[in-house]
């Protein structure tokens, strides 16, 4: 059933939602066997307003269905790798006509040949690719061989995105870095997205210690113009690799990437999300010199680069090319734009019309949007976070981020704008009265990297 409600407003202290029994059920058996309850730190329910996190049972296209019945269009769809909508019918043959002759084996399969060959044909500012399943692993062998060809220990990393790898690298610069070696965090260092001055200080700073630059090349904001060219000649000027992590921008900004729309061609590069619809696939690419030393064919040390049994099941990998010739083919690219066009001057318009135009703000590119929910003081709020979510989860919406797949219609959108107009009319109120809590429905939302659980 859908969840819906018709009038827009509920009375503080009587805060509304789907009804979610079994999920609340389901939410207990997952934290008793799981740590968290979920396998990605995002997914968890104390990202969701308290006892209004469902479970899901199923999803077809952008919409999902939890335990309990209820029906969401769904955005941010599998942490943004969902792009084409859930059982994807071209994703579903390919890898049914893999999975009906074997997935994995004692030697590489042609699949594995035809997979790369499809992506570099994609990807042509890459030379070599090397799949593996997550994103970590991808970015991770980016840093470990640039390392060994530079001969340096540092990394650094940009500053202002959330995310690089589960890694040790990268998470001793978050606040949840428990269990991780001071020397290993004192090996990262971080620098500010779009000032190169700062930058070019860092490295001076570290002479011939830094080993890569590590960065999305875009994110909510535009690069600033000559920014990613002026990174790529520091990174040539001061003897570092230049590593773009495309596992957001990869598909979403164009076919190949932000390297391929901006025309910036990183040493090395990481891919994943979108480029296999949910089946488990990333791939790491780069210049062939860098990327042949974690071969065979190189007079050098070897380098540890990937080894994993699974990044060679053939399911995944057809399913990846499946994807790739989908975007090709349809111009999913361009669909993802018209459709996160209409879904942010909707929701600007929905929240100016409510009053509330300078607290509920749609950011990011198109294809990739997310969504600020401000206080009072136009400061960045939790509780009203929770408010948002729970009144968008109340008209049926799963909502995380406005992040767009291709399986959305119009109507899809337009559905979703009316349902967070009703969400504005109740965040005026909350801002009229100076305080959110009456709406919440329990504990606010929190963020996902903190120190205490």
């Amino acid at each position: 059933m859908d969840t819906a409600d018709p009038a827009g407003a509920e009375k503080p202290g009587e805060p509304e939602g789907p009804f979610l029994p079994r999920s609340r059920q389901a939410n207990e058996r997952l934290h008793a066997v799981i740590p968290g309850g979920a396998h990605t730190y995002a997914k968890g329910d104390d990202q969701y307003p308290e006892d209004l996190a469902p479970v899901i049972s199923h999803g077809r296209g952008a919409h999902v269905w939890d335990v309990d019945g209820n029906r969401y269009l769904e955005y941010g769809s599998g942490l943004r790798s969902v792009s084409l909508g859930h059982a994807h019918p071209r994703v579903l043959q390919a890898v049914r006509r893999e999975l009906g002759r074997g997935g994995n084996f004692v030697r590489p399969s042609l699949v594995e040949a035809e997979a790369a060959e499809r992506f570099l044909a994609t990807v042509p500012t890459a030379e070599m690719v090397k799949f593996a399943k997550n994103g970590s692993d991808a970015t991770t062998a980016a840093v470990r061989l640039a390392r060994a060809v530079t001969g340096r220990p540092r990394v650094a990393v940009c500053a202002d995105h959330p995310f690089f790898s589960a890694d040790d690298w990268f998470i001793a610069t978050t606040p949840m870095s428990a269990g991780i070696p001071a020397a290993a965090a004192a090996l990262t260092a971080t620098f500010p997205y779009g000032d190169l001055a700062a930058t070019e200080a860092l490295l001076t700073r570290y002479a011939d210690e830094v080993a890569c630059l590590v960065l999305e090349p875009a994110g909510h904001t535009e690069p600033p113009p000559g920014y990613l060219a002026g990174l790529r000649e520091l990174a040539d000027r001061h003897g570092c690799v230049l590593v773009f992590d495309e596992m957001i921008t990869g598909f979403r900004w164009s076919e190949a990437g932000a390297q391929g729309l901006y025309g910036v061609v990183p040493d090395l590069s990481a891919f994943g999300k979108a480029l296999g619809n949910g089946f488990a696939v990333s791939a790491l690419a780069g210049r062939r010199e860098l990327m042949e030393r974690g071969g065979l064919r190189h007079p050098g040390d070897r380098v540890f680069l990937l080894s994993t049994t699974h990044g060679a099941e053939t399911h995944s990998l057809a399913a990846a090319m499946a994807v790739q010739t989908t975007y090709a083919e349809e111009g999913v690219t361009a669909q993802l734009h018209a459709l996160g066009e209409r879904l942010a001057a909707g929701v600007r318009a929905a929240a100016a019309g409510a009053g509330v135009g300078d607290h509920v703000v749609v950011r990011g590119r198109a294809s990739n949007l997310v969504f600020a929910t401000l206080d009072e003081n136009r400061q960045p709020s939790q509780p009203y976070r929770t408010l948002f979510l729970r009144r968008l989860l109340a008209g049926g919406v799963l909502a995380p981020s406005f992040v767009v797949s291709s399986a959305l219609t119009d109507a899809d959108v337009d559905r979703t704008v009316d349902v967070v107009a009703q969400a504005c009319a109740v965040y005026r109120k909350a801002l009229e009265a100076g305080d959110p809590t009456p709406w919440l429905g329990g504990r606010p939302v929190r963020p996902v990297f903190r120190r205490r659980a």
